[in-house]
């Protein structure tokens, strides 16, 4: 299921929000409508929250279904607040920008090259997946690249066809190019998705909404 939207006005909404297979993060204070359509659109619980005294949750966090990772300037009352069934874990280093650096599905996920050993073991841990050293299209912020499911992956549109395919193999999905919101190649940062649906910025095209079902497999 497919819904459009926007966050307090913001089109970004992975910027906002994060999610996996049954909950989603996302940032409060928040329309009860985004709430409704998040729900709607991913099938999920929907927690509201802030990471690091922050509204760009989906930027300081990344799920899959075995765990979070987090901030490590993440508050008490914010890591009360996940859900007791996820492993939670924290990026250690200077790149603690959870959403933006990491890209995970419940197969793999890939890190910031400049990520620590610490870090990529944790991550190991956390999301109980292998994990990769990597950059998408040239760029380090890898979670701000793509969006990844258990169906599918799309990826910003200068990745190259040798580093689609490898980035297939390693998600254990198909992956396509793709934009959203009317041309933004930075894709985890226009939508949030699972198997199940996806929640999008209300700028995106028809012909961008058609990519995305096409490439997430969401028929």
């Amino acid at each position: 299921m497919l819904r459009l939207g926007d966050v307090n006005g913001n089109p970004h909404l992975g910027v906002c929000c994060a999610a996996n297979e049954r909950v989603a993060l996302i940032s409060e204070p928040v329309e009860d409508v985004v709430v409704r359509d998040l729900r709607e659109a991913l099938g999920v619980e929907v927690i509201l929250t802030t990471v690091a005294g922050s509204m760009v949750v989906g930027s300081l966090a990344s799920l899959n279904s075995n765990g979070v990772v987090l901030s490590n300037l993440a508050e008490e009352h914010e890591i009360a607040r996940m859900p007791s069934s996820l492993n939670v874990g924290f990026m250690p280093d200077k790149i603690n920008a959870a959403g933006n650096n990491i890209l995970a599905n419940d197969k793999a996920a890939c890190v910031h090259p400049a990520a620590s050993k610490g870090t990529v073991k944790m991550l190991e841990d956390v999301l109980e997946v292998e994990v990769q050293k990597r950059s998408i299209a040239g760029i380090d912020t890898v979670g701000s690249t793509s969006i990844v499911t258990s169906k599918g992956l799309l990826c910003h549109p200068r990745t190259g066809e040798d580093e689609l395919k490898a980035l297939s193999e390693l998600f254990g999905v198909p992956a396509t190019l793709a934009t959203l919101n009317y041309g933004t190649p930075y894709l985890g940062a226009c939508a949030v998705a699972n198997s199940r649906g996806a929640y999008v910025g209300s700028r995106s095209t028809p012909i961008e909404l058609g990519r995305l079902e096409d490439g997430l497999g969401l028929y």
